[in-house]
């Protein structure tokens, strides 16, 4: 573990600024996205979003809890892969494509690591030759940490990266309902139960509508929703199950891991010390940052993204290693 290079310009060292500036300000650039969807063996699908052609590297990114290809800090950072030269790949998680995923009985959650899996593996097997490499942006990055940690020496992965983890669910969910943050609390609520809402209205469902629509913190989602959809005991059991910090000892490709000590989202004593990490693990820690913000720059109208080069630098050198 070690302190990163970033810091906040004068004008935004507050952690709700940091994590707020990018969805409100920064302006999304129109891309040509390719699609693809790919069917998966349980009958359902997960939609990808391709950016670039060729025989490129691929570079897959997770989005958070309820993001897609159309959330900024995906389309910025679809930018700055193309622009190093590679190719990106947004996987959708189910129903996060703006298209319903058709089983009522699976959704996605942050442990579930089975789809990503299926889907590297089908990219693998097409071109066997490339390297493909992944970036998990918060609830993202929980599930490519506990995945990398399942599979251990077997990954086939040549790099990853993970920002702004919720490393143990049970604190976050904790935290996420307190003060301030309980704003990011109910707009993430808000859009996965109108989500959720429109797809059992459509096909049917295992949860009513109205009670879907009552529940206010998001505790009560993985009791009502996540828990019973994945047949665990409740929401202590799921967030006990599905944390990625029990995993960090078992991953064995080269991993960046990025946070900072004042995410809105959780406490400061969520992230790992040394002894939890395995060698392959980096772990850059700032004193600020947000939840997925990181933005500097000397004025406010003309600010810069620091995650970006500082992710591409890492997936070139490691690139660079694995060529050589």
């Amino acid at each position: 573990m070690k302190h990163n290079s970033f810091e906040p310009p004068w004008w935004l060292r507050n952690p709700h600024l940091q994590t707020m500036w990018p969805p409100i300000f920064r302006r999304k650039k129109s891309l040509a996205l390719t699609k693809e969807r790919v069917e998966l063996p349980d009958g359902d699908f997960v939609d990808l979003s391709w950016l670039g052609q060729g025989d490129s590297p691929i570079v897959m990114i997770l989005h958070g809890f309820e993001g897609s290809a159309k959330s900024q800090y995906v389309n910025g950072m679809l930018q700055a892969i193309n622009q190093a030269g590679w190719r990106a790949v947004v996987m959708h998680f189910r129903g996060c494509s703006g298209v319903p995923n058709r089983l009522p009985l699976r959704e996605y959650h942050s442990g579930e690591t089975s789809d990503i899996a299926f889907v590297v593996k089908k990219l693998r097997d097409r071109e066997p030759n490339t390297n493909i490499s992944a970036i998990g942006f918060s609830l993202g990055g929980n599930v490519l940490l506990k995945w990398l940690g399942e599979t251990g020496d077997s990954n086939p992965l040549t790099a990853a990266i993970a920002i702004s983890v919720p490393f143990e669910l049970q604190k976050t969910s904790v935290r996420i309902g307190q003060g301030f943050s309980r704003l990011y609390q109910w707009f993430l609520l808000k859009s996965a139960c109108y989500r959720l809402a429109k797809k059992y209205k459509k096909q049917g469902g295992p949860i009513d509508i109205p009670s879907l629509m009552k529940i206010r913190t998001l505790r009560e989602f993985d009791n009502k929703v996540t828990a019973p959809l994945y047949d665990f005991l409740c929401a202590e059991d799921y967030y006990n199950k599905a944390s990625s910090r029990q995993y960090l000892p078992r991953i064995r490709i080269p991993t960046l891991i990025i946070h900072s000590k004042d995410d809105p989202f959780m406490t400061e004593d969520i992230i790992p010390e040394d002894h939890e990490l395995s060698e392959q693990v980096i772990l850059e820690v700032s004193e600020y940052g947000g939840h997925c913000g990181f933005v500097t720059g000397k004025y406010p109208w003309r600010p810069e993204y620091w995650l970006e080069p500082r992710i591409t630098t890492f997936l070139q050198e490691c690139l660079s290693i694995n060529a050589s």
